[in-house]
């Protein structure tokens, strides 16, 4: 229950940073103020406060209150610190989202597939390719690989939907690993069909590796992005180092 409490909080608190009813490089209200508007601890004010900070809207300072660093982007985003479906994304971005299948087939992994997923030779899978469409325009190729001892029975029309949500709700699943890597590539003949390139004759690729909560990779995918819509976006803290060399 006090999980659930933060969390609206904070996605309250979330929405009126991005709607600039608090503007950037203003502060949040008062923690007493936010304990009286909202009816709860201080704990739990300081936890939504916390995700704030953790997700990139504002900074504490101490002796100031909690500024807001939060700053609008043109392109979509996609986070590297969370797992989160492009149908997830596309909803917290508030862009319009639709998906297309052009490809659903179950394979062998063979030595090829096998060199490029990862999963075990031998094993049945998913193949699916779908086409991604944020407010009609197609950005992104997904080629997702997705084990069958893990995902059950998939269907065309849960690929169209959401994969993500039929494995955490319907199969009980979880999702806890996702390891990626950020490449630029050449257009393929499949890239040039589906997406309008305009002039560009390359993708940024993400190539993601996940895993389930018992430790088993279940699925790799390849999202192949329009390089003019493509942003990801990630922060870091600087570690404090207490020995210099001199």
């Amino acid at each position: 229950m006090a999980a659930a409490k933060y969390h609206h909080i904070y996605e309250i608190l979330r929405e009126r940073i991005e709607s600039e009813e608090y503007p950037r490089s203003s502060t949040l209200p008062s923690e007493h103020t936010l304990i009286e508007e909202f009816d709860c601890s201080r704990n739990t004010i300081r936890r939504a406060i916390g995700l704030l900070a953790e997700n990139g809207y504002v900074q504490s300072l101490q002796g100031k209150g909690v500024n807001i660093i939060y700053q609008p982007k043109d392109q979509s985003e996609f986070l590297f610190d969370e797992i989160e479906s492009l149908k997830e994304a596309a909803t917290r971005n508030k862009k319009d989202y639709e998906t297309k299948i052009i490809c659903f087939a179950e394979l062998t992994v063979d030595e090829r597939i096998n060199q490029r997923t990862a999963f075990p030779v031998g094993k049945e899978i998913y193949y699916i390719q779908r086409v991604r469409y944020f407010n009609g325009t197609a950005l992104i190729i997904d080629h997702n690989y997705f084990l069958k001892d893990i995902v059950g029975e998939l269907t065309p029309e849960i690929a169209q939907y959401s994969i993500y949500e039929y494995i955490e709700k319907t199969l009980g699943e979880k999702i806890v690993t996702t390891k990626r890597k950020m490449t630029v590539e050449r257009m393929t003949q499949i890239d040039e069909k589906y997406m309008d390139m305009k002039d560009y004759n390359c993708l940024a690729v993400v190539s993601s590796w996940t895993y389930n909560g018992d430790g088993i990779i279940f699925e790799f995918t390849q999202s192949r992005h329009r390089p003019d819509k493509f942003a990801f976006y990630d922060q870091a803290q600087r570690m404090k180092h207490p020995h210099y060399s001199t």
